[in-house]
This record gives C-alpha cells, sequence and structure tokens, in this order.
C-alpha cells in the first residue's frame, strides 16, 4: 500500500518495501541510501519502542492516582527529593527511591550495558547473540514466539512501527501541552471533553500572538 493510496503518484525506486512501514514517502530523499535507511530505521524502531513506553508511563500514573504523591509525569521525578523520597506507583514496598545519584548511576550503568549489548548486536563472550538481529533477536528475547510464524512477525512488525510513530506523536504533544498548560495528558483531556469549546488548541494559541 501506497500513503495516498491511488493518489501517490510513483514512489522512488529505493522504497520497495523491505522494511514494514514502508508506504513509499520520502520527500526528503533521506532514504535514497541503503545504508543510510538501515540506520534511520533502526533509530527509528528504537525511539519508537522508548515512545510507547514513555507515552504508557506518562497516562497510567494519572489514571491510577489514589497514593502517588505527584502523578504528573513531568513533576514525579521531583519527590525523590521530598522528604521520605519517591515511592515507585505510591508503593513504599514496590521501589523506595531515595539518592538521585544512586538512580543515575543504575540507569547508566544497566541502560548503557544494554543499549551496548544491543548495538553490538547481542554478542557476548561465548558466542551468544552471533546470529541475532539487532533491532529483532528472537531467540531468548522471545519467550512467547511471537514471531515464529513468518506471517505473524510481518504483521507485527508493521503494528510496532505504525503504533510507535503515534506514540512519538503523543509524546510530543504532552512536550506541548506540559509548557502551555502546565497540566498532565488526562487532565487536559478531562478538561477538553467537559468544554470542547473553550478548552481546546486555538484558546491557548492567543498567548503566543504577539501584541502591541
Amino acid at each position: 500500500p501506497q500513503y495516498l493510496g491511488p493518489f501517490s503518484g510513483n514512489t522512488p525506486s529505493y522504497l520497495t518495501g523491505e522494511f514494514a512501514g514502508d508506504y513509499g514517502w520520502d520527500t526528503a530523499g533521506l532514504s535514497a541510501d541503503p545504508e543510510t535507511f538501515a540506520k534511520y530505521r533502526e533509530i527509528e524502531v528504537i525511539h519508537a519502542r522508548w515512545a510507547m513506553l514513555g507515552a504508557l508511563g506518562c497516562v497510567v500514573p494519572e489514571i491510577i492516582g489514589g497514593d502517588i504523591a505527584e502523578p504528573v509525569w513531568f513533576k514525579a521525578g521531583s519527590q525523590i527529593f521530598a522528604e521520605g523520597g519517591l515511592d515507585y506507583l505510591g508503593n513504599p514496598s514496590l521501589i523506595h527511591a531515595q539518592s538521585i545519584i544512586a538512580i543515575l548511576a543504575c540507569q547508566v550503568i544497566l541502560m548503557g550495558q544494554a543499549e551496548a549489548f544491543r548495538s553490538a548486536g547481542y554478542v557476548v563472550p561465548g558466542g551468544f547473540g552471533e546470529d541475532l538481529d539487532n533491532l529483532y533477536p528472537g531467540d531468548a528475547f522471545d519467550p512467547l514466539g511471537l514471531a515464529d510464524d513468518p506471517d505473524t512477525f510481518a504483521e507485527l512488525k508493521v503494528k510496532e512501527i505504525k503504533n510507535g510513530r503515534l506514540a512519538m506523536f503523543s509524546m510530543f504533544g504532552f512536550y506541548v501541552q506540559a509548557i502551555v498548560t502546565g497540566k498532565g495528558p488526562i487532565d487536559n483531556w478531562a478538561t477538553h471533553v467537559a468544554d470542547p469549546n473553550t478548552a481546546n488548541a486555538f484558546a491557548y494559541a492567543t498567548k503566543f500572538t504577539p501584541t502591541a
């Protein structure tokens, strides 16, 4: 399929549909070089996965509410500087974080090692991971066997990149909302639903209109 269906016109010859989510749109020619195309796809998929996790993490605490001291995503991290520290999902028995230095060290070390492991092709001394794909390693990384069937695997790739692209746009929207309204996505949504004629992007756009 093409991005505008029968109205798409001629698509670039280098967009062959090899990658999931390729609908023949590349007006800037960013994918003309095969190696660059493959690298951009890797970057896109990794960012898409982080965006899906991030979007979920932004909305769930607001939905749950309850004992969570600060459910708004851009304010939640500040709780670690409060007396008593930060309780994950408001439950001290899950993760009770009190040191920003310890958290930073754990994230840099653990996440850095995980990304180095992935970018190196999952290869470790002893030969593990020599035949694994950087983006879709499978084997031990697919315990449910979701990619065992080639047709199902191809379909899941498309679903992943589509939802990932949507999540990246959603995260961008969350950032803009936070800057403009100072509220979280659920609060903004509830406000808009309650009064859509007043609480919308056009109303906030007037705040940035130059005045004499």
